[in-house]
């Protein structure tokens, strides 16, 4: 949230080749790549706002995110309300 916030996330995150990445970012620090090529970097950073949006609500329920991001809306599943995004 907030100016270049995407830009500044990606830089302490770190390349996603672990073995590119600065050894002072997330990646560089604690990232590896196993024996089988596998790339374990241990964090993740959407690359563009639509892509965020995309990934928080894949991954994360509305009333998991402290602030209100995107539209939601209340539907009845069953006998109770559940808040859901719109």
């Amino acid at each position: 949230r907030g100016e270049d916030a995407i830009k500044k996330v990606r830089e302490i995150a770190g390349a996603t080749n672990p073995e590119e990445a600065d050894s002072t970012t997330v990646r560089g620090a604690y990232g590896r790549i196993t024996t089988k090529g596998v790339f374990e970097n241990v964090v993740h950073a959407s690359s563009s706002t639509d892509d965020a949006e995309r990934e928080i609500k894949l991954w994360f329920h509305p009333d998991e995110i402290v602030v209100d991001l995107y539209p939601t809306k209340v539907i009845s599943r069953e006998k109770h309300d559940e808040r859901v995004w719109a």
